[in-house]
């Protein structure tokens, strides 16, 4: 079935015509370039240098990619400055979708040979064992679990539990100023859990959505929106004059890229590009979250055997 849906693929690639960026085996990031690829593929102003000789042998999925013309890469849409899909433009950004595009330059594929597919958070390990997706970038926590069915790169970003307040607020700067106040989550969420349990004096009010959170935070309604760092960072980078992310995160979630379980070789090449790519990884955090005001560091990959 997947050999089927490669040459259909194919097929379809074939009658487009692809140029390929400058010739270099290893990417680079411009703040003042123009994303060149279509509305789908596009994301904020970075630009990303298109490998023309790569190397990387035993990779059935980039093998069956490159003779499709066509890289499949699973995606969030709906977590500001992470991933994020504009309905109107069509438009995708944010720093998981940049990490994408980043790795699929130095896999040697352009802007219009990406196929973003916005795959669910409970999906994500099926559309990888079933071949529909070639890799997952999307606040995706590596863990034993479900390195039992496939496999990860990275980690490429370590977040954890934090705090989103308004930019005003001077009470709380930690978890430990949480008593007496009123702390938003999304209901059933690991991170509303945790408070429930281990902050019992503070009041829980839970929401569907982080976004529905973040409006009661800036009407008054919650103290203090908590879910993953880098999430809250998403949305203290789209209204940094509204919003702030305080104190550091009080449980640790490490953020990989999901892989086919057998294609080590696609594995090892991505932690190399994350190894190798330092001063790529700074420009492409600080296009899309560095408004935030968070320093951080890029972590050092476990590129395990």
């Amino acid at each position: 079935m997947r050999t089927l849906t490669r040459m259909a693929a194919a097929l379809a690639a074939s009658a487009v015509a692809i140029t390929l960026a400058a010739c270099s085996d290893t990417s680079s990031a411009s703040g003042d370039a123009a994303s060149s690829g279509s509305g789908d593929a596009g994301s904020s102003d970075l630009s990303f240098t298109v490998a023309d000789s790569v190397d990387l042998t035993g990779s059935d999925t980039y093998d069956a990619a490159k003779s499709a013309g066509t890289l499949r890469v699973g995606v969030k849409e709906d977590q500001p400055g992470l991933g994020y899909l504009d309905a109107i433009t069509g438009e995708r950004t944010g720093f998981d979708v940049d990490i994408a595009r980043w790795i699929a330059a130095e896999l040697g594929f352009s802007e219009d040979q990406i196929e973003f597919q916005t795959i669910p958070s409970a999906n994500r390990e099926q559309a990888l064992v079933n071949g529909d997706i070639d890799y997952y970038v999307g606040t995706y926590s590596i863990t034993d679990k479900r390195k039992e069915q496939i496999g990860f790169a990275g980690p490429y970003f370590i977040t954890g539990q934090g705090l989103l307040v308004a930019a005003d607020n001077t009470d709380i700067t930690s978890e430990d100023d949480l008593a007496g106040k009123t702390v938003c989550s999304a209901t059933g969420s690991t991170p509303l859990q945790n408070i429930q349990e281990n902050f019992p004096d503070t009041k829980t009010v839970p929401f569907d959505t982080y976004s529905q959170c973040v409006d009661a935070l800036k009407d008054g309604s919650v103290d203090a929106v908590t879910t993953d760092q880098a999430i809250l960072i998403g949305y203290a980078a789209q209204e940094p004059d509204a919003l702030k992310v305080v104190g550091e995160p009080f449980t640790e979630e490490k953020y990989g890229v999901g892989v086919p379980k057998d294609d080590a070789a696609l594995r090892h090449f991505i932690n190399k590009v994350f190894t190798d790519g330092g001063d790529t990884w700074q420009k492409v955090f600080d296009a899309d979250l560095g408004s935030s005001g968070i320093t951080v560091q890029q972590p050092a990959v476990d590129d395990y055997e």
